[in-house]
């Protein structure tokens, strides 16, 4: 895909954490994540917005979108984009999908992120608050996906349903066996989470017949990959690239909100 000039500030508001960027040139820097704090993830787009034509805005909380819209509108005085399934197909992704205005906007910038930085085909995988995948084939079609509970919920679920497990903090290496409770929740929640995500990308190749690119994002990516073996990309950037892509093209058409 043709890099745009452009500047963008990027938002990407997630279900546990908001992440905001700089877009600029196919590049994403200056990122910070903020944990349910609306306002400081607000002052740091106020501090990128110098320069920028525009706010890039991937939601998967409905009810955060208002404000996001008035504070770019408002407060930075930027055209506001929506990342939003009706901006497919395009020259990077188009969908093979029954009801694709069902897809979610951030699964797609993900997609059309690793289609433009690793190429197809390729599965991209979310390591977030829910474990996405999805497989791009070699004619950059998205075929479908998967969604499975992502770590936090698994970890969070023992707590919840059992009246002695303690909440297992997320971090640290995986010990050899379980010789405390937390150890040997550790090593459950990590090395059966592992399985489950070599089992969902072992599958969508022998389903597919390819050999595909595996590449990740999402908070919990990189801490869940290390050691296994499994032949992923770390891209921390990804799903804030995607946003400024579809977005850069938007204000080129002369869509922004």
């Amino acid at each position: 895909m043709k890099r745009n000039a452009q500047r963008l500030v990027v938002v990407d508001v997630g279900n546990t954490s908001t992440a905001v960027g700089l877009w600029f040139a196919g590049r994403v820097t200056r990122v910070g994540h903020f944990d349910g704090d609306a306002k400081a993830a607000r002052a740091h787009a106020v501090v990128l917005a110098e320069g920028a034509s525009g706010v890039a805005y991937l939601s998967v909380v409905p009810k955060a979108d208002a404000a996001w819209r008035s504070f770019a509108k408002r407060t930075l005085r930027l055209p506001f984009v929506p990342i939003t399934n009706a901006m497919f197909p395009n020259d990077a992704l188009s969908l093979d999908y029954p009801h694709p205005e069902t897809i979610g906007a951030d699964r797609l910038a993900d997609a059309a992120a690793a289609v433009d930085r690793y190429g197809a085909p390729v599965v991209v995988c979310d390591f977030g608050t829910a474990f996405t995948a999805a497989a791009i084939t070699a004619d950059r079609l998205w075929r479908g996906g998967v969604i499975a509970p992502g770590f936090p919920l698994m970890r969070d679920y023992l707590f919840e349903r059992t009246a002695k497990l303690p909440r297992l903090e997320l971090g640290g290496k995986c010990p050899k066996i379980g010789r405390s409770t937390e150890e040997a929740m550790r090593f459950g929640a990590l090395v059966g989470y592992r399985g489950m995500v070599r089992e969902i990308v072992t599958a969508l190749s022998r389903n597919f017949k390819t050999d595909f690119k595996f590449v990740a994002t999402g908070g919990f990516a990189r801490w869940v990959l290390r050691g296994s073996g499994m032949p992923f990309v770390v891209d921390p950037t990804l799903t804030l690239h995607g946003a400024g892509l579809l977005a850069a093209r938007a204000l080129a058409r002369g869509n922004g909100k």
